[in-house]
């Protein structure tokens, strides 16, 4: 299926180094960024209390966190969470006998800021049951503060996900690595695994950068990029050997901007349909969905650039040729079926 289709060669090979030397330069910001600042793990992943909560109007961010420093929680992350109004604040853990009130009493502390009273309304559970939920509101009951969501790991389990997350990641990287070797060359796959290491710092830089929450669903996210990503890598080298046996007069370069040029309007169509997809879940998915879009939306979008500009250009770096990939016609012996 094709939307449209061009007739001559774009000559995306010429411009390789170029592209490369950003991508390079891109790269390397990311890793300084990620050993200068860090990631900012989420709760799940370190064990303490997370918080969310919700003012009618933009929040005072750095009140908040001098409230919280007060209270003892030095050095605890205190940010806004995709607007302006909300804000998560992450706890580190505390004693078990203190962990169950610690929550309560920061939402006190905060309720404080905003002169408002501290109340206990009704609130539905998920079994259909009704509880009770601290509510801070003023003398005319309008909420003045809503908290939102509160979850509570242990550390134990922080440091099990995050070695079953390091682990799932370092499987996919060699089973990807694998997978190509045996479908296509190895050059092809040092290649793409390249290329797709490329995303996966890229997205983690934006987020120790912007101080994003690094929470189980930007790991999930991450793993997704890299299959998708190589996807793409697939498709282009798919497309280069074939051209290898199809195009016997191109050389190396025109075989592999032939590739990419024939496979735009693919890209087009699949990337366009998955990133409105994707689009839909960053503005209207809600907290929950919002970083997984974040880190899909961004390694979409560096997964198509990778493909082009770093996986391409670096098998043909390497030296691939059409020898890689078909193995030559044996030319007949004459002297085969001669009488004697």
């Amino acid at each position: 299926m094709e939307l449209f289709r061009i007739k001559k060669d774009i000559p995306f090979m010429r411009h390789a180094l170029i592209f490369n030397v950003i991508s390079a330069l891109t790269f390397v910001a990311a890793v300084f960024f990620l050993l200068h600042k860090g990631l900012q793990f989420s709760v799940e992943f370190t064990g303490g209390t997370v918080m969310e909560v919700t003012y009618p109007k933009a929040a005072n961010v750095d009140a908040i966190r001098h409230k919280v420093e007060e209270l003892g929680f030095k050095d605890s992350p205190v940010q806004t969470f995709g607007k302006a109004q909300d804000v998560v604040i992450r706890l580190p853990e505390t004693k078990k006998d203190a962990k169950v009130s610690v929550a309560d009493t920061v939402f006190e502390a905060l309720c404080k800021i905003e002169n408002g009273n501290l109340s206990k309304v009704p609130a539905s559970a998920a079994n259909g049951a009704t509880t009770e939920k601290l509510a801070c509101q003023d003398a005319a009951k309008t909420e003045l503060v809503k908290l939102q969501r509160v979850e509570l790991v242990g550390a134990q389990v922080g440091d099990e996900l995050a070695h079953d997350g390091l682990m799932a990641l370092l499987f996919v990287i060699l089973g990807v690595m694998l997978y190509l070797a045996i479908r296509f060359e190895w050059k092809f796959a040092v290649a793409a695994i390249v290329a797709n290491l490329h995303d996966v710092i890229i997205i983690l830089g934006f987020f120790a950068f912007f101080e994003w929450e690094f929470n189980l669903s930007v790991l999930a996210a991450v793993l997704a990029v890299l299959g998708y990503s190589v996807n793409e890598s697939v498709v282009i080298f798919d497309r280069i050997r074939e051209n290898f046996r199809k195009q016997r007069k191109m050389s190396v370069t025109e075989v592999i901007d032939n590739a990419i040029t024939s496979t735009i309007s693919r890209t087009i169509i699949t990337h366009g349909c998955t990133q409105m997809m994707v689009l839909s879940m960053l503005l209207i998915g809600g907290p929950t969905l919002h970083y997984f879009a974040v880190a899909l939306t961004i390694g979409i979008c560096f997964g198509i650039y990778s493909s082009v500009f770093v996986a391409a250009a670096i098998a043909m770096w390497l030296g691939v040729k059409r020898e890689d990939l078909i193995k030559p016609v044996k030319e007949k012996d004459d002297t085969d079926g001669a009488v004697v």
